[in-house]
């Protein structure tokens, strides 16, 4: 079988570059031909999908310390993934996590530092972020906005959240108290406000501006444009013109559940495919119901139900190989 790679990661656990390496080279070696490229939805792993860090900066991290971020730059195209300046994981996690005090300041200086490197085109991935500060803090890093005249920001977003709901939906997730998240929801309240005062762009009206705390919404009034993380990351792999002339398209990622049809890989995978007219196999590490009505073109595997749940975080890609090699069966060139 012709065989095509394309999975998102399996959060905590994998990345999307280790399960595509994982599957491509048991594919291999079962005879089938197989290609990969791993793929993002502008949360973690955006950087890697495209191609992979070939800088470092230090910036201010999410509570204010020195945190080394990696970032890209090619041809005058930059991509930064916000989470490696600005993300949860660098504090430790909620329990660890200021989220009244966490800034996006690091994702600002890391923009600028781009810009002043000679891009003109920054592509800036959010998602995993430890912060809700509506972007505040990316902006006055980023101060004057004038730098940006001339600069083609987009902002891939890995949510349609509004810009104040961002608070209730993921304030939870990075340690926020009930009177926090309440607290929060008014600063961005007031945020948007001045936003539209200074701006004239209404960040309320805008999907997806919650994206990573608000950052989204806070960078389209500098001008940004705000897209999905998934369509962005496609377009810019050439993920339509991958899927010809296969006989299979594999993805996957940790959990999948209703989201995952919204903007997210596994859903857009699914997407493409459909127009293409190739079978998509998707492995993922559990299935969330309820779900919607699945494509007649779509074959899910649970690698929890496949080979438990302790096995398949313990060791996913594994868990993968045996799903997707089950599925596709030996090569007739064996």
């Amino acid at each position: 079988m012709r065989v095509l790679v394309a999975p998102d990661k399996f959060k905590s656990t994998a990345t999307a570059v280790e399960v595509t390496e994982a599957l491509v080279a048991a594919l291999a070696r079962d005879g089938h031909e197989a290609t990969g490229v791993p793929m993002a939805d502008g949360g973690e792993g955006f950087l890697d999908a495209l191609g992979g860090p070939n800088r470092v900066a230090t910036v201010r991290g999410p509570l204010g310390e020195p945190v080394e971020a990696a970032w890209r730059l090619h041809r005058r195209a930059a991509v930064i993934e916000m989470a490696r300046a600005s993300g949860l994981a660098l504090v430790g996690g909620p329990e660890a996590n200021d989220p009244i005090g966490a800034s996006t300041a690091g994702t600002g200086e890391l923009i600028a530092l781009a810009v002043e490197s000679g891009a003109t085109r920054v592509l800036v991935g959010v998602g995993g972020s430890a912060t809700t500060d509506g972007g505040l803090g990316a902006l006055e890093a980023l101060h004057p906005p004038q730098r940006l005249r001339g600069v083609e920001l987009v902002v891939a977003c890995d949510v349609t959240t509004s810009f104040v709901d961002a608070a209730a939906v993921f304030g939870p997730q990075k340690g926020a108290s009930p009177a926090q998240v309440e607290l929060l929801s008014r600063r961005l309240a007031r945020l948007a406000q001045v936003y539209e005062r200074e701006s004239g762009i209404d960040v309320t009206a805008l999907v997806g501006a919650g994206a990573a705390g608000g950052l989204a919404g806070g960078l389209a009034t500098v001008g940004a444009d705000l897209v999905s993380g998934f369509e962005v990351v496609a377009e810019e792999v050439g993920l339509d013109e991958l899927m010809e002339d296969v006989d299979l398209v594999v993805t996957g990622e940790g959990f999948l559940d209703q989201e995952s049809f919204a903007g997210k890989v596994v859903g857009g995978v699914t997407e493409l495919a459909a127009e293409v007219g190739v079978p998509v196999l998707a492995v993922v590490g559990e299935v969330v119901d309820p779900l919607p009505a699945l494509p007649d073109h779509l074959t899910v595997v649970s690698l929890s139900e496949l080979v438990g749940a302790d096995a398949s975080r313990a060791d996913p890609c594994a868990a993968a190989v045996r799903a997707v090699l089950a599925h596709c069966g030996p090569s007739d060139r064996r």
